[in-house]
């Protein structure tokens, strides 16, 4: 796919929905609260349940809420009355349900009130300094409302909403018409702006209206679907718009040939360190059981964690990373830091693990059931996810893999994939990740960045979520390479040479 490198822009149109505000998620259950209530009542205890994963995208995400009613009960062959405007939320026409489940949404809002995604909050800013013209669309008449409870709206110099679409005469997504009113209200031409979307939709329309960059956002493990939608890019997070011009691993400079210009940069402040666990402590083996901490390793992370902080950050398990580690001095984050421990009581269980437990169950067993004839294929189940390796699986058959595992996370809305080295994982649908977790210890242990520098060393593409957070006052160390591009500023070749740089860390420290 392109980047956007060296783009000369004007403007910035974004949606608002899963892109500025977390109120996606809040609009699926509401969407499917409202559908299953009427489907039941319609069918009986034998009604098929709206499908978030399938139904809620296809025919609904992103597009004008009426058109997405009658798109969706047109899918499942239902008739029903258009109805008018005036219609009660009771009464079972197209504008009856559709002010049904506004009020669900609506009630949500209220009571919890409206979350800003941090990198949509940190761009918007940047943008703003910078005199780029922003705009904000949304399908949603309530598209003001929201943004006033942001306390965003200020920042944005247009508005294109549900609204305007009924007040102007326009098609919804993935029509382009939203996008080139906004552009038309901003007073800069189509190639000249850059449209950024979460729905697969409102990509398509970006792609229609010639834009000079439809930028797709993947919260939710969508990447596949906004590539063939025709995003030029696909990011998880806006800041790594911030690094498009990123370098190749085998253009960064080796980390232990810097020690010096690293202290250089640390001045007055002290150490804290983060460490990947397989592929950066040990060395990636065929079995992931027989994956031993190196005895010199265990050596100089005892040594460190009694001099600076040391957190291990690790897709393992808790229980599992601690029964390989043995040290008590150091901090434990397990699965990608969904469930943490360390010293003097410190102890965090991410807020999901009752609802996720369920549906990892559930798909435990499916996984087993459809994957058992496959020859080397290894389900590991863990607190937080459940990893498929396929290290050890005949070529032909890797992609059977990767598309039963899909499934999974296509029929259970809180599952989402994770891609890694010859692995496929399924883990909780929820923003939080590796960089979350090392955030998180930062703000509770109090390593203000001020005081502190941080070091994170890993070489998978979990890892960059923990370079991305530490870019701007931290360093990212890639050990070996994960195939893809890299926010990480330092590089070392493989195991051993963490092993050296470690030690040679120890020793400046000490």
């Amino acid at each position: 796919m392109s980047e956007i490198k060296n783009l000369n822009f004007g403007a910035v149109i974004l949606d608002m929905d899963g892109v500025i505000t977390k109120t996606a998620r809040v609009h699926a259950k509401a969407w499917k609260k409202m559908f299953d209530e009427f489907l039941e009542k319609r069918e009986g205890e034998s009604f098929r349940p709206l499908d978030i994963k399938i139904d809620y995208n296809k025919y609904i995400d992103g597009i004008p809420r009426l058109d997405g009613i009658r798109g969706f009960l047109k899918s499942r062959n239902i008739n029903i009355p258009e109805g008018n405007p005036d219609d009660e939320p009771g009464k079972n026409t197209v504008h009856g349900l559709g002010k049904r489940k506004n009020n669900i949404f609506m009630d949500v809002v209220e009571k919890d009130g409206v979350q800003v995604y941090d990198d949509a909050a940190e761009m918007i800013k940047k943008w703003k300094k910078e005199n780029i013209k922003l705009a904000v669309i949304s399908s949603s008449q309530n598209c003001k409302y929201i943004m006033q409870k942001t306390g965003l709206e200020d920042k944005f110099k247009v508005r294109v909403d549900g609204n305007t679409l009924k007040e102007e005469h326009l098609r919804g997504k993935p029509e382009p018409d939203m996008f080139l009113k906004a552009s038309e209200y901003l007073q800069v031409k189509p190639e000249d702006t850059i449209i950024i979307e979460d729905a697969i939709q409102g990509v398509q329309a970006g792609k229609k209206g010639n834009f000079a960059y439809v930028v797709g956002v993947s919260r939710n493990g969508k990447e596949k679907s906004l590539e063939k939608a025709g995003a030029d890019i696909v990011v998880n997070k806006l800041t790594e718009l911030l690094y498009q011009d990123k370098k190749n691993p085998e253009t960064l400079p080796n980390a232990l040939e810097e020690i010096e210009d690293l202290f250089e940069k640390k001045g007055n402040r002290k150490i804290t360190i983060f460490l990947d666990y397989d592929g950066t402590l040990t060395p990636i083996v065929s079995d992931p059981d027989a994956a031993e901490l190196p005895d010199d390793n265990r050596k100089i992370i005892t040594g460190l964690s009694n001099i600076t902080p040391v957190a291990i950050i690790s897709g393992r398990d808790l229980k599992d990373l601690k029964s390989k580690i043995k040290i008590d001095t150091v901090i434990y984050a397990g699965s990608h830091g969904f469930d943490i421990t360390g010293p003097k009581g410190l102890q965090m269980v991410h807020e999901s693990e009752k609802e996720v437990t369920p549906a990892l169950d559930e798909a435990e067993k499916h996984l087993k059931e459809q994957l058992q004839n496959i020859q080397g294929v290894k389900i590991e189940r863990k607190k937080f996810a459940i990893a498929v390796h396929y290290r050890n699986v005949e070529k032909e058959n890797i992609q059977e893999i990767k598309d039963v595992v899909q499934k999974e996370a296509d029929r259970l809305e809180i599952l989402k994939i994770g891609s890694g080295k010859k692995i496929r994982e399924l883990k909780p649908n929820i923003d939080w990740n590796k960089g979350y977790a090392l955030d998180w210890l930062t703000e509770k242990l109090g390593w203000d960045k001020k005081k502190y520098l941080r070091i994170y060393l890993g070489d998978d593409i979990t890892d960059e979520d923990g370079f991305e957070v530490i870019k701007k006052d931290g360093i990212g160390i890639l050990v070996g390479t994960h195939g893809e591009k890299t926010s990480a500023s330092l590089a070392l070749r493989n195991t051993k040479e963490v092993t050296s740089f470690l030690q040679h860390l120890e020793e400046k420290i000490r």
